[in-house]
């Protein structure tokens, strides 16, 4: 298992993929296969067999995993766009 750079709780940003800009707070991390479900990001839907609860059966909405790789924490993420935005040369009005 290797070290992540995120932890249970982190706000983060995806990075890349197909919910690439989402934000949200990491509610679990497994690092054995190197991914995180992150509050409101990958959202897929799941067929529930009936239970008391749902006596007709249902189909469910939650989180998917994402893999580490494709997320950055918010505050890394913000400082990084405010580096780049005071690098950017102002043009010249002439």
């Amino acid at each position: 298992m290797q070290k992540t750079h995120i932890k249970k709780g982190d706000e983060v940003v995806v990075i890349s993929g197909s919910q690439k800009g989402k934000r949200g707070k990491v509610i679990e991390v497994s690092r054995a296969k190197s991914r995180a479900i992150v509050e409101g990001a990958a959202m897929i839907k799941r067929h529930v067999r009936k239970n008391q609860q749902n006596p007709n059966g249902a189909i469910v909405e939650r989180e998917g995993t994402i893999h580490i790789s494709n997320l950055m924490k918010a505050e890394v993420f913000d400082a990084s766009k405010k580096r780049t935005k005071a690098a950017a040369p102002e043009p010249a009005n002439a």
